[in-house]
């Protein structure tokens, strides 16, 4: 999939755009990020778990393009790139337009039945060994 220089031509940044927003707390560094940059060590007070593993957190995330880190003095502050949370959108909004699209080819496969629906109700056996259209059997089924 090619979105807007998202996709390296197999597809692996899309991967990891998505494999970062995958996990909650990246997602909240991310939220936490968008006003001001934060230090990673500002940001690893927040969350219950070591400096290392928030460190890790906000690797994975500037690996995706999701934020970037910038060095003031000794520390490294943490901002979202709100191009790269764009580019998830437009690569989720091409995936739904690809699925639509196959939906609207299935539905011109399927014989209309006069109400402008597409398909024809199903048949199907009724307890009592009759057949009947899944619109007579109402809602118990």
């Amino acid at each position: 999939m090619v979105v807007d220089g998202v996709t390296d031509g197999t597809g692996e940044a899309v991967d990891r755009l998505f494999q970062a927003l995958a996990d909650a707390t990246r997602r909240d560094i991310l939220r936490r990020c968008v006003r001001d940059g934060l230090s990673v060590s500002r940001l690893a007070a927040a969350y219950p778990m070591s400096f290392a593993a928030v460190q890790k957190h906000v690797t994975v995330l500037e690996r995706a393009g999701l934020v970037t880190k910038q060095r003031r003095g000794r520390e490294q502050l943490v901002r979202t790139d709100p191009d790269a949370v764009g580019r998830a959108r437009r690569a989720l909004d091409e995936l739904e337009s690809a699925w639509r699209a196959r939906v609207d080819r299935m539905s011109g496969l399927l014989p209309d039945d006069g109400t402008g629906s597409g398909a024809a109700p199903r048949a199907a056996p009724a307890p009592d060994g009759n057949t009947t259209t899944n619109t007579e059997k109402g809602q118990d089924g």
